[in-house]
């Protein structure tokens, strides 16, 4: 599924009966509802996961952090909702770590996938964007993801889609990825979650804060296994604000700390 030339419509149709057979049980940045695969759809991701190489390629870096939109969520003034770390292989490919959701269930896992896996999804909106962190952050990035004792280190099983984002009872895609990129600035000094966080406060991170009613939280938690509310302290989380790591901040944060250049945004 890692495909690096644009492919014939039999071809895509094939690929299409075989994909509406296999479940999909690790989703972030979009809904758990069942995969409705269609030919265009995994022709569109298939675009997108190879122009997104070609420009990659082009701009000579090795690691960047990548980001798709996998829900709707313009109600919030954000407009991706997923992200990982996206790295070179040596054998010339594109693959992206990242943390997915196991749907339905309040726990998640790293996975390492090709931009077509990424991408071959129903996304909200086919559209990629990246920031190109700096050549020293990109080194320090590398040391991490080529090691996956590492590069799970911070990695927290418990799973919430709006986790606090200075607190460590759950994590989410996000978090557990501006967690290691913080780790990774500081290689042997940050160990542990609050470490990471607290050199992010330092840093100058902030979080985005969702304004949640208190029966849009209800509904939340009483519907999905994978959203709680309860890990925000009361004073936030009782007026209604709900501080979260999402790709927005962390796009913004980057450029803002010097960490990386201004995002680029692609859309076939």
């Amino acid at each position: 599924m890692r495909g690096a030339a644009s492919i014939g419509g039999a071809l895509v149709a094939s690929w299409v009966a075989a994909l509406l057979m296999l479940p999909s049980p690790a989703q972030a940045g979009r809904s758990c509802e069942p995969l409705k695969l269609t030919a265009a759809t995994v022709q569109a991701g298939l675009d997108l996961a190879l122009k997104t190489s070609q420009q990659l390629d082009a701009s000579g870096a090795r690691v960047v952090v990548l980001a798709r939109a996998g829900r709707n969520l313009e109600k919030y003034g954000l407009r991706y909702s997923h992200l990982g770390l996206a790295y070179k292989t040596e054998a010339g490919p594109w693959r992206v770590v990242h943390k997915l959701n196991e749907c339905g269930q309040a726990v998640a896992s790293i996975y390492r996938q090709g931009l077509a896996d990424f991408f071959l999804d129903d996304l909200w909106r086919h559209e990629a964007a990246w920031v190109v962190p700096s050549a020293a952050v990109q080194a320090q990035l590398r040391l991490l993801i080529d090691s996956p004792p590492l590069v799970t280190r911070l990695h927290a099983q418990p799973y919430s889609l709006v986790s606090y984002a200075w607190g460590d009872k759950y994590q989410q895609s996000n978090q557990w990825a501006i967690e290691t990129l913080a780790m990774a600035m500081e290689p042997g000094t940050i160990t542990s979650r609050q470490q990471a966080q607290a050199w992010l406060q330092s840093s100058g991170y902030a979080p985005t804060v969702l304004t949640l009613r208190p029966l849009t939280r209800l509904g939340g938690r009483m519907t999905a296994a994978n959203i709680a509310f309860d890990d925000h302290p009361n004073s936030k989380r009782f007026s209604d604000q709900i501080e979260t790591v999402t790709v927005d901040s962390v796009f913004s944060w980057m450029t803002a700390a010097g960490l990386g250049a201004a995002p680029v945004t692609l859309t076939p």
